[in-house]
């Protein structure tokens, strides 16, 4: 089976390219989804950042306040990489479960830190999304109605765009319409099952 990671800046288009991939067929999962579960009520997760950096994180029914825990890890780096060493263990536990069990000749898994976590050798095929800094910017602030300086913090806590793209296997550009987008998931799909 191959094993494929999907990855790119924060707001670059990887959830529409996750689900245009789902939509033609291909098994998918989302690291994203896998952070949401691991900081929901009462996981290991929750109770080990609530002990190093106090309750005040936990939102009424016990899960992480995510959008509290945002601003903190975006303004302190330290704190990105203590929460880090919490959370990317219990992904990469989960995806290499997931892997394990897919009956299928190609699965998909988008992972935003794939670089920046050292973990590109787990996979087969690196997939990066890219698209122009202002349309990045602009998706960013327009998603989670932050201010553009919040938005430029947390665009700058992950690798360039660029970076990324380069030491990417395929670049998926989503900063034109979402038919070109679609036209080049469609060439990526062709590429991953013509050996399947």
């Amino acid at each position: 089976m191959m094993k494929v990671a999907l990855t790119g800046g924060i707001a670059t288009g990887k959830s529409y390219v996750l689900e245009r991939l789902r939509e033609r067929g291909i098994a998918t999962i989302d690291a994203d989804d896998i952070v949401h579960e691991a900081l929901g009520p009462g996981t290991s997760a929750t109770r080990a950042i609530a002990d190093q950096f106090g309750s005040v994180f936990l939102k009424r029914d016990g899960s992480i306040h995510r959008t509290l825990l945002a601003v903190k890890v975006f303004r302190d780096p330290e704190t990105r990489h203590q929460i880090e060493a919490i959370v990317h263990p219990l992904v990469y536990a989960t995806i290499r479960g997931w892997f394990d069990t897919l009956n299928r000749p190609v699965g998909v898994a988008s992972i935003p830190l794939l670089y920046e976590t050292g973990r590109e050798g787990d996979f087969d095929f690196v997939v990066v999304t890219v698209c122009p800094p202002e349309v990045q910017l602009q998706r960013l602030r327009e998603r989670d109605r932050i201010s553009e300086e919040d938005a430029r913090q947390r665009i700058a806590a992950q690798l360039p765009a660029e970076e990324k793209a380069a030491r990417g296997d395929f670049v998926i550009l989503t900063g034109g319409t979402t038919a070109a987008t679609d036209k080049q998931v469609d060439e990526l799909v062709a590429k991953l099952t013509a050996g399947s």
